[in-house]
């Protein structure tokens, strides 16, 4: 695969609905080959960002250890995939293979994109590779699970696969053993579905499973099952990709700009920005209820820490003092809680030399002006906590004999400590603060956990102290939304289910108006079209 940083005529762009259909026709495509357009580099780490967000959906409910594709498991994606903004990816592996609405035609263009993109992050180590590839693999199935009869057909003749539904008289010839190996379904739906005759060779997983029918050497494959033979190709392709993306990693990073996102991306935190709180003040004097009913175990810690120390270290502060900064504690506030606690071990002049400007900083008052974000789960998870320290992730950091003297202290019953510690135990730590929450909250579902201000804000909305966000990282809010240069019908902009849409044309527009401003620097930036597998 090579990869230029050539300078080249500059061409303005311009994402037409018409040339997307042909490029992009289908909502399950095979990824065979980069694509071959621009990408701006404000659009590449948002594509990257949002296909990071995606796999990690999957992710999650792939530790929960559901059946991939069972209804429970498409429920928690499906629910998930609402809650992350995602919804057009929903529609993508929902809605069958080639529909030719304009949003779904601009969410198949971002899917490919995105999927390249994503490669070149994941190249570099095995295990970053086989998450990659795991997580790719189950959103092609969730994609090709929603294939009609006819649509599987296009698919496999547009990819050029050569086998074909046996016919009428073909399926009479095998139709006791199709009978028998198709588990699950009435012999009338059986003679509905499309049969196909591969070399078994091709579908082992299912002959292990003894899923098909076999004789002579062939599997006889039903519509729903086919996704074995094509996932196997896929997954071929995918760990081809990879292999050659690997061999042009320096030349991608010779970009700073390019390499600083791929970098960063694994470990990069895809949830809702909780720098500035938009909520209501939460004043201090709360804060001793609040720790009982409302934080995260790693929040609570360092609470009851601080009040029976009168003191914490400095990563602890940071941890939590900018979580308090993020539920809605004011800086006034702050200073006054920090100060009324370390006071009792220390005078005030101290206080005000050694830690005061420390809060200021953290609230970009001082220094370098900088409003520092919150910490989110993979950061504080990543944290290694010593001797006396509180910060970090309980549910890592303590063994399992303290974690369950902590959890039993809370109130948490025998039983429901051995729920949180069945995930616990497996590293599953997020989902273990989540079934935390379900457990202390009484709340019907278990709530994915990425962020302890998230977990404080379901919290909060779950006792009916706020109110629930809109889907999507942002709150919603009024704007006036100007007229978008393009093609397809824009009437459809103001419809409830279309932010997606906008999202989209906004991306086009700033694209198109930024070119002349940076049509040097562009010069420099990834050449998808020089990519070549």
């Amino acid at each position: 695969m090579e990869f230029g940083l050539k300078k080249r005529a500059r061409h303005e762009v311009k994402v037409e609905v018409a040339s997307l259909e042909t490029k992009y026709p289908h909502n399950v495509m095979m990824y065979h080959y980069p694509p071959t357009e621009d990408v701006h580099i404000d659009e590449f780490e948002e594509l990257a960002l949002e296909r990071l967000r995606l796999l990690r959906v999957l992710d999650r409910a792939s530790t929960r250890n559901l059946r991939v594709l069972s209804d429970e498991w498409k429920e928690i994606v499906s629910a998930d995939l609402t809650r992350e903004g995602l919804r057009s990816y929903l529609r993508l592996c929902s809605n069958g293979g080639s529909g030719k609405h304009e949003a779904d035609i601009q969410t198949r263009r971002r899917d490919y994109l995105s999927h390249f993109i994503l490669r070149l992050a994941y190249c570099r180590s095995e295990d970053l590779a086989r998450w990659f590839v795991a997580r790719e693999m189950e959103l092609f199935r969730y994609k090709f699970a929603a294939l009609s009869s006819a649509e599987v057909k296009q698919f496999l003749e547009s990819n050029g696969f050569e086998i074909h539904p046996l016919t009428e008289d073909q399926k009479d010839e095998v139709k006791d053993g199709l009978y028998e190996s198709t588990a699950g379904q009435s012999v009338a739906k059986i003679e509905l579905l499309d049969f196909y005759k591969v070399p078994f060779t091709q579908v082992l997983d299912l002959v292990r499973g003894r899923r098909c029918f076999l004789k002579a050497g062939y599997a006889y494959v039903n519509t729903h099952d086919l996704v074995s033979l094509v996932g196997t190709k896929q997954q071929d392709e995918i760990e081809q990709g990879l292999q050659a993306a690997k061999t042009m990693v320096d030349d991608v990073e010779a970009d700073d700009r390019i390499s600083r996102t791929l970098k960063a991306l694994h470990n990069s935190y895809t949830g809702r920005d909780y720098t500035i709180c938009r909520d209501a003040a939460v004043p201090i004097e709360s804060l001793d209820q609040l720790s009982k009913t409302s934080m995260p175990l790693c929040m609570r810690i360092c609470h009851e820490h601080i009040r029976a120390n009168h003191h914490i270290k400095h990563t602890g502060r940071m941890q939590y003092g900018l979580f308090l900064k993020g539920i809605g504690v004011t800086l006034e506030d702050s200073l006054r809680f920090w100060r009324e606690e370390f006071t009792k071990k220390m005078d005030a002049d101290k206080f005000t030399r050694s830690y005061e400007y420390n809060i200021y900083h953290n609230y970009g008052k001082k220094g370098s002006m900088v409003n520092y974000t919150p910490y989110s789960c993979a950061k504080i998870i990543k944290d290694v906590a010593g001797p006396g320290d509180c910060h970090g992730c309980p549910y890592k950091n303590m063994d399992q004999g303290s974690l369950k003297s902590k959890l039993s202290s809370y109130g948490l019953s025998a039983s429901a400590i051995e729920e949180v510690m069945f995930f616990v135990s497996r590293g599953h730590y997020q989902i273990g603060c989540g079934k935390y929450f379900q457990l202390t909250h009484n709340s019907p579902v278990e709530p994915s956990i990425n962020h302890p201000n998230n977990y404080f804000e379901e919290s909060q909305m779950a006792m009916g102290n706020r109110q629930k966000r809109a889907n999507g990282s942002a709150p919603p809010k009024a704007r006036i939304r100007p007229d978008i240069k393009g093609h397809g019908d824009r009437s459809m902009l103001m419809g409830d289910d279309d932010d997606e849409l906008w999202r989209i044309a906004e991306t086009q527009e700033r694209i198109m108006q930024s070119q002349k401003d940076i049509s040097e620097a562009f010069n420099d930036d990834l050449d998808l079209t020089q990519i070549d597998y």
